[in-house]
């Protein structure tokens, strides 16, 4: 019975303490849990952000150093190339020449040596000396010999005259030459003993003489070079003017500080 009484006791307590317990935890608002950003949420909002303006600035200094640099570069190697006093050509040539008023053309090849003294990069006057070897070709002509169908003949010329660079890269330049001299014909050297006149050469003399062409260069290093030139050749033999086309080729050595 006394058992009883203190089970009953008990009951009659827990109870409304269970109930003002079970008040407070629903009358506590909850709190709700700290939202974790996504990585793809955070890479969209950092992509929404501007760049900063002090690092695209430095990219834009940087490049610019660089494009001064290579600038600079490139302007020491024209100098020390084309910086050069003098530079001298040794080579060879080829030309299609008109031996005659009525003779049909010949292949003329030659020797070609020249000296350039440059007053600046681009600027400078030439001196050139070259000879031309050829066999013309006269036909028949009453009483004459087998050997004088074919004659051996030559040509010699000293020209001078202004040569400009219009065109200058590290490794190639382009250049244009105008020269004025004379010219001394030999073409009566293989014709035993018969005038050059009288087998439709012109006659031996020594007349004037011009030259133009355009030039172009390939550097191997800045003292030496390849060199390939367009010709015209102008000549005045009986008194008439020999225009020819042809071409020159050779070795450019260059030396001297201007």
């Amino acid at each position: 019975m006394y058992s009883f009484r203190r089970l009953a006791l008990v009951l009659a307590l827990g109870v409304p303490a269970a109930h003002v317990l079970l008040a407070q935890d629903t009358s506590t608002p909850s709190t709700p849990a700290p939202q974790q950003q996504t990585p793809s949420t955070s890479s969209s909002q950092d992509q929404s952000q501007p760049a900063a303006a002090p690092l695209s600035q430095g990219q834009l200094s940087v490049q610019a150093r660089i494009r001064a640099r290579r600038e600079q570069r490139r302007a020491q190697a024209i100098q020390d190339t084309y910086g050069h006093l003098y530079d001298v050509f040794i080579g060879g040539g080829f030309l299609r020449y008109r031996p005659g008023p009525d003779l049909q053309r010949l292949n003329f090849f030659s020797w070609d040596t020249a000296i350039t003294r440059y007053f600046n990069d681009k600027l400078g006057v030439t001196v050139d000396g070259r000879g031309y070897y050829g066999t013309a070709y006269v036909g028949l002509s009453p009483g004459s010999q087998a050997s004088t169908t074919r004659p051996a003949i030559s040509e010699y010329a000293v020209m001078g005259g202004p040569t400009y660079r219009f065109f200058l890269r590290p490794k190639y330049s382009l250049a244009v030459r105008g020269m004025g001299g004379a010219a001394y014909s030999n073409f009566n050297g293989d014709t035993n003993g018969i005038p050059p006149a009288s087998l439709g050469l012109y006659p031996d003399g020594t007349r004037f003489a011009v030259d133009g062409g355009i030039i172009g260069e390939t550097n191997v290093s800045p003292n030496l070079s390849l060199r390939l030139a367009g010709d015209y050749y102008g000549t005045g033999f009986g008194g008439q003017l020999q225009n020819s086309f042809g071409f020159t080729y050779g070795f450019v050595y260059r030396f001297g500080k201007q």
